[in-house]
């Protein structure tokens, strides 16, 4: 299990950046969405890192912050994506 998580936390340092930035590059580009579903997969790299900012020093306000704007994500991609 640690084994995974060191290699999560690896990953996490690279996709997240990567992901919300091409996420908020493609809806500024008049794409959202792409930019939606790009930010939707970034969400979980987020949860993941203000979760354990949250539970390692008691940041509550960016666990609290990420949750919010996981829910606008995934408003935005239905938005987009399954309404007519």
């Amino acid at each position: 299990m640690r084994q995974f998580q060191s290699w999560f936390d690896k990953a996490t340092q690279i996709l997240l950046p990567i992901l919300t930035v091409s996420g908020f590059f493609l809806t500024a580009n008049k794409m959202p969405k792409y930019g939606f579903a790009i930010a939707a997969l970034s969400q979980i790299f987020w949860l993941y890192t203000s979760y354990q900012s949250y539970k390692k020093a008691g940041q509550i306000g960016i666990f609290v912050t990420t949750i919010i704007m996981t829910f606008i994500t995934f408003y935005g991609l239905f938005n987009w994506w399954l309404t007519p």
